[in-house]
């Protein structure tokens, strides 16, 4: 357990992946945090995500290799397909070759695995430091304190507060307002399956992103290869719900998919539950800090999931934050404003790849089989690939400068 002898105080709103990441990393340098968390339960929505080197390196820095190493799935490559005709390109190695690229490996989580795994780091190093049921519904600070405040109980003060609660963020809202977002036009489905209920065609062990003239899909396994987590991205207007828990039907999620290689359309029949939400488009926050509050994750950078760097986003921001309140334990407002500087620019960058992304993924020329390769040809080059990559898996949230 660790021995708290250093301030300020955190209180972090959220334990979500970014949040826990947060307290992890704060409570490894001495600092101390509780978290408030509105679920009765840990229990994070969603299936799986893929973490990229930028992401693990964080993990591992933060002592849960052998955590990772039991509960993720490392593919052997990465593929992208034509989403009619199934043909086939290696876009590149995501075992051995990322290791030796960047430090670290590319890895598959079911999101509730590794949540759960953070939940349990934070708890080793502080007990009692995760509060369930406690539903933030307002906030308030002066030049010394911030003041939580949390539905059915007495108000909690301490010197610096993060906003880790999510695209929908409450304390967002109440220091800037309603968020501008705009419907992207886009739709997704998703869902998970046994990998015993595959097609023998989608138990390679790869991760593959079959893309298409206005939409895409991308599949790959988590929980040791146990499982195959789907999500299908479609532009259609009929579904402007921003929920990962809103249900879909079956029929529905096949119709959307007339005319895909069967292959995805046999997987989605046996997806248990399929789940569809709409998705928003946001221009990056040009502020997100104020005094002695500040925002994490998808509080304040949400986006889009064409780059596959949400929840990577949110672990970075996590352990920058960690080292900012570090460096200046004495001055907190310094220190939120090091860290936000840190963050602006990178994660807008993101915001507007997985933008651009959507283009790339859902272009037209896709249509057309012999156009198609062509397209895939060019867009998948090797070095056009790292010139689109690189910049994010070589980062550093450990050493990057403050």
């Amino acid at each position: 357990m660790t021995d708290f002898a250093r301030k300020p105080h955190v209180l972090i709103a959220g334990a979500g992946i970014g949040g826990l990441t947060a307290a992890l990393a704060l409570l490894k340098a001495g600092i101390d945090v509780d978290v408030y968390e509105q679920a009765p339960e840990l229990r994070e929505i969603g299936a799986g995500f893929q973490m990229s080197a930028n992401g693990t390196r964080v993990l591992y820095h933060l002592g849960m290799g052998d955590a990772i190493d039991r509960i993720a799935w490392q593919p052997s490559g990465k593929e992208i397909r034509i989403w009619n005709t199934g043909q086939t390109w290696k876009l590149f190695d995501l075992g051995a070759e990322s290791v030796e690229r960047y430090g670290y490996p590319y890895l598959m989580f079911h999101r509730g695995d590794l949540h759960l795994a953070l939940a349990d780091a934070v708890r080793a190093e502080k007990s009692d430091a995760i509060h369930l049921g406690a539903e933030v519904v307002g906030c308030d600070q002066d030049g010394s304190t911030v003041r939580l405040k949390i539905k059915g109980r007495e108000d909690v003060v301490g010197d610096v507060l993060v906003a880790g609660d999510g695209v929908h963020s409450a304390i967002r809202q109440s220091l800037y307002g309603p968020d501008d977002r705009i419907f992207s036009g886009l739709i997704a489905w998703r869902g998970v399956i046994e990998k015993s209920k595959l097609p023998e065609e989608m138990q390679r062990p790869v991760g593959v992103n079959w893309v298409g003239p206005g939409g895409h899909v991308v599949h790959y396994f988590v929980r040791h290869g146990e499982m195959l987590n789907i999500v299908g991205i479609l532009e259609k207007d009929d579904w402007q719900v921003e929920s990962w828990t809103a249900q879909g039907t079956h029929e529905e999620c096949l119709a959307d998919f007339e005319g895909w290689h069967e292959a995805i359309r046999e997987t989605f029949r046996h997806v248990e539950t399929p789940f569809k939400w709409a998705l928003m488009r946001r221009e990056p926050m040009e502020r997100w800090t104020t005094g002695r509050i500040t925002l994490l994750g998808d509080a304040c950078h949400p986006m889009v999931p064409m780059l596959a760097q949400g929840a990577v986003m949110a672990i970075e921001d996590g352990m920058v934050l960690a080292r900012c309140l570090d460096a200046w334990p004495d001055d907190t407002e310094t220190a939120l404003a090091h860290y936000e500087q840190a963050r602006l620019d990178r994660t807008a960058r993101c915001i507007r790849g997985s933008n651009e992304n959507a283009d790339r993924f859902h272009n037209s020329r896709l249509a057309d089989p012999a156009v198609a390769a062509r397209y895939v040809d060019e867009e998948w080059q090797p070095d056009r690939v790292r010139e689109r990559y690189d910049w994010l898996f070589t980062y550093d949230a450990t050493t990057t400068p403050i």
